[in-house]
């Protein structure tokens, strides 16, 4: 028996905003870490990204990096990025094409600060920016940090270095596969156009 987003516009964009909430509390959900997709110019990076917030009402992705990130330098120059999600267990892959807000030190970034758990602030507190070349392997913190000896209150230093990538979607690619026959579709959010594709 097929889902009832197999042939379903409507059904299909349930099924993927459902499966985008969850992974925001879930940490077993594979959609919780898709890949980020930036550019500029020549230059192409990806990586993986942890999902921090999904908003089905405003059409937002959201996940947190650091300010000195070579992805913040990137994304300034070119806002436009990529995410891609894939569900093994739920054969569900989405293609997510956003247009990116860079955050820090401003009011968004002081909401999601607040809810940041101690353990993870410890990475927005490395003296030297992500991706610097070090003569040993490394964390990049002082051995305190790595050992979590320090307060909330130290914590606080990791702030100035958080920041909250605000990814507006503007088109979201499903693709569904099944033994039946894969299904494709297309959501243009930004000219509110759903359309069917060949898979």
């Amino acid at each position: 028996m097929q889902p009832a987003y197999y042939e379903n516009l409507e059904e299909i964009q349930n099924k993927y905003w459902s499966m985008l909430d969850d992974a925001v509390s879930n940490r077993a959900s594979p959609f919780r870490i898709p890949v980020f997709i930036c550019a500029h110019q020549n230059e192409v990076d990806g990586r993986i990204v942890v999902l921090r917030k999904s908003d089905r009402k405003n059409n937002l992705l959201q996940f947190h990096t650091d300010f000195r990130s070579p992805k913040v330098n990137i994304l300034k120059n070119n806002n436009n990025a990529s995410l891609v999600f894939y569900d093994k267990e739920e054969k569900i892959q989405l293609r997510v094409k956003v247009k990116c807000e860079v955050n820090n030190q401003n009011s968004i970034t002081e909401n999601s600060w607040k809810n940041t758990q101690h353990i993870s602030r410890r990475c927005y507190l490395t003296d030297s920016p992500p991706g610097t070349i070090s003569d040993n392997p490394t964390s990049g913190m002082i051995s305190k940090l790595e050992d979590f000896d320090y307060s909330m209150e130290q914590s606080e230093n990791g702030y100035k270095n958080f920041t909250v990538i605000k990814c507006k979607i503007k088109t979201i690619e499903w693709l569904y596969l099944a033994a039946k026959g894969h299904r494709r579709a297309r959501f243009d959010i930004e000219n509110k156009q759903n359309i069917w594709l060949i898979p």
